[in-house]
């Protein structure tokens, strides 16, 4: 075994050397066109061709919109791929089959058995990695797999499939150097992803936002389904490590339990929920309410889902969360001000092209700050963070590693306190890879 584990080091270096990665070098990774995946479909004999698929795009929720997806149809009996980015500590987090990461060995064979594909067609690491997930789905004859868009829609690698349905969970400010400036610009590239005959689900987005998506559906002869509507989100209720989220659909009540307790999951779930009843009446698959309700109480532990209000440890209350992005931050912001604990500290680190005083305008004033860096070259420097909370006169403190932010807050955290962990999958990579 370890000389495999030294094969499968050697495999991954080689990819993230000699393939553009978008998580380590930014824009310059980025393809705007589809022809680098088409051509590795040709080589592999189109395996996005050989299984059923639902497509997921969207600015926030659609890694755990597909997480939710993946565990319902696992319960359900069916064989279910799951493919999302980016990983937080292993690559093959991205590609899952009822929940369990594929083994190091296939990795390290696709990539033997193609690389002098990759010299030729010269692919980013993405487009590699969703060549890798559609070749493993086709060759394992998965009955569905659940496959989450990279940062678009219109010109992501995952765009060539034709799914069973397509999902836009919401829309709001990120990659504007790749999606445009504006909501309805970025809306347009996420719209990318409806096409003909493929019905469509729209999760939490802003009313004005809806007529850009139901003129693409319109115009693609998709039927369009908005979760808001379907499934409206009465109330929801901490209990026990779960959360009772309460929902309304044409005027009856219902409950279901959840391990996923993040504020923003009731959303998710809806939107989840919406594209089941589509699925069930399409009658392709059967997805039965009992199993479904079983499901959801066991999300994390069927699929392997990290960094969503992450509870580390109950005292003091450690929480990692992705949360990254303005709506991200101001979702994780009420979660947090909601918290029963004496002390709230905040470790934060983002990435360079982030902008960031627009988070800050978020940041409660009340909460002791630690800022921080990820070991990704994309990391801003911590200094700069620290100059932005004095300028603005927050309680901080400096450091220049993930690990060194984790000691400070063990020092002066107490058991009545919490921390909690945020700012970029890279900061939460590198606390879950050193909290223990």
């Amino acid at each position: 075994m370890p000389e495999q584990n030294t094969q499968y080091q050697q495999t991954l270096d080689y990819l993230f050397n000699a393939l553009p990665a978008y998580q380590n070098q930014g824009k310059s990774a980025y393809k705007e066109n589809l022809d680098n995946t088409y051509a590795l479909m040709q080589v592999l004999d189109h395996p996005h061709t050989k299984f059923k698929s639902i497509h997921i795009a969207g600015t926030n929720g659609k890694g755990s919109v597909s997480h939710i997806l993946a565990a319902i149809f696992q319960r359900c009996g069916y064989k279910t791929g799951l493919y999302t980015s980016p990983h937080l500590l292993d690559f093959r987090e991205r590609i899952r089959i009822n929940g369990e990461m594929i083994n190091e060995q296939a990795v390290i064979d696709f990539t033997a058995q193609n690389k002098s594909a990759f010299e030729e067609i010269k692919p980013s690491f993405f487009e590699m990695t969703v060549a890798l997930a559609f070749e493993t789905f086709a060759k394992e004859k998965v009955d569905i797999a659940i496959v989450e868009t990279g940062m678009g829609g219109r010109l992501d690698s995952t765009n060539i499939l034709k799914p069973e349905a397509a999902i836009i969970t919401n829309i709001s400010m990120d990659h504007a150097q790749f999606l445009g400036d504006t909501l309805e610009q970025i809306s347009s590239e996420k719209a990318g992803i409806i096409k003909s005959g493929v019905p469509t689900i729209l999760g939490d987005l802003n009313n004005h936002l809806v007529p850009i998506f139901a003129e693409k559906a319109k115009e693609s002869n998709s039927q369009l389904h908005l979760s808001s509507e379907k499934f409206k989100l009465v109330t929801s209720q901490d209990k026990k490590g779960l959360k009772t989220y309460t929902f309304n659909t044409e005027g009856k009540y219902f409950n279901l339990e959840s391990d996923l307790t993040g504020i923003y999951q009731g959303g998710n779930i809806a939107t989840a929920l919406t594209c089941v009843d589509v699925i069930n009446k399409a009658g392709n698959f059967h997805l039965p309410t009992a199993k479904i309700q079983k499901a959801l109480q066991r999300i994390k532990s069927s699929t392997g889902l990290r960094g969503r209000w992450d509870v580390l440890q109950q005292k003091p209350l450690w929480i990692a969360d992705t949360g990254h992005n303005e709506a991200g931050i101001s979702h994780l912001m009420k979660q947090i001000d909601g918290l029963k604990q004496k002390k709230k500290y905040i470790i934060y680190g983002c990435v360079s092209d982030k902008e960031y005083s627009k988070i800050f305008d978020l940041f409660n004033t009340r909460y002791e700050y630690i800022f921080t860096q990820s070991g990704n070259m994309r990391s801003l420097e911590s200094p700069v963070l620290m100059n932005e909370g004095a300028k603005r006169g927050f309680k901080s403190h400096l450091t220049t590693s993930v690990k060194e932010a984790i000691d400070l807050a063990k020092e002066k955290a107490t058991d009545k306190d919490a921390v909690i962990i945020c700012g970029s999958t890279f900061v939460v990579a590198d606390a879950l890879a050193n909290f223990h």
